[in-house]
């Protein structure tokens, strides 16, 4: 409760810092904000090139012209917003390594503007992915309402690991540069271009013990073909994702004052 009210204390902190962070970003760029739009755009076009004609007969349940493209999309903007959470968290004390020793505020609102910004910008991708699904007939109707869970879950997972990985990465620089190169497998190991079940029977085992294979599995299926999560699939991910937030908060917590002397 009292971390809560720090925070709404710190509002206009919180609300300044990410207008900072997207001026900073889109500053003398002519085309600004739609960069934020285009980037992921031109990525699942690529993808959707090269895979669709292999995986097209392939999706079981999905079909239409579009069946791949939503299929993707909802796997590809998915990753991405996991993966700018934890990047921005793991490298947030690092970045604000002056506002840290110049300035008292409640350190609990750097994770909070890392996942705003994300969370700004994956809304704004995610509002025209589902204006295209309403355009063009494929809207996945009220299973829509589950998203809101299941990427919950989601950013729980990635929140509780970019803060955990933020504090690591103070004192071993390693740590960032390590999960760069291990996000990069992750992806691929992770079903989003390709469904598990094209999979040997040998290795769906291992992939269903990725946190994240549920989680695209259950945002692919609700988007791409309309479809109800199992819930039952969601919960190693959801009881993951707090582990590593209570994980976090206690690694903060106690190393909070070196920190400050290590950056």
């Amino acid at each position: 409760m009292e971390m809560l009210q720090s925070l709404w204390a710190y509002r206009g902190f919180i609300h300044s810092s990410v207008r900072r962070d997207f001026h900073a970003r889109y500053r003398n760029s002519l085309l600004g904000a739609a960069w934020a739009v285009l980037n992921p755009l031109a990525l699942i076009a690529v993808y959707t090139l090269i895979f669709s004609q292999v995986m097209r007969a392939r999706l079981p349940g999905i079909e239409g012209p579009y069946g791949y493209s939503i299929y993707l999309c909802a796997g590809l903007l998915s990753w991405g917003y996991f993966a700018e959470v934890t990047t921005r968290g793991q490298n947030m004390f690092i970045e604000n390594a002056n506002l840290l020793k110049k300035m008292s505020f409640p350190r609990f609102c750097l994770p909070v503007i890392a996942l705003t910004t994300a969370t700004v910008n994956f809304a704004i991708i995610f509002g025209l992915f589902c204006l295209f699904l309403l355009l063009s007939g494929t809207f996945p109707g009220w299973p829509i309402l589950a998203v809101l869970p299941v990427i919950a879950i989601a950013v729980t997972l990635a929140l509780g690991l970019g803060m955990t990985l933020g504090v690591l990465n103070v004192f071993f620089r390693d740590v960032g540069q390590a999960f760069g190169i291990l996000l990069q497998f992750w992806f691929w190991l992770t079903p989003i271009v390709y469904p598990a079940s094209i999979q040997p029977p040998s290795v769906q085992p291992w992939l269903a013990l990725n946190p994240l294979a549920g989680i695209m599995a259950a945002l692919q299926g609700i988007l791409a073909a309309g479809r109800w999560p199992d819930w039952s699939t969601l919960w190693p991910a959801a009881l993951l994702g707090l582990a590593l937030c209570a994980l976090g908060l206690q690694l903060y917590r106690r190393h909070a004052g070196d920190m400050v002397d290590e950056l």
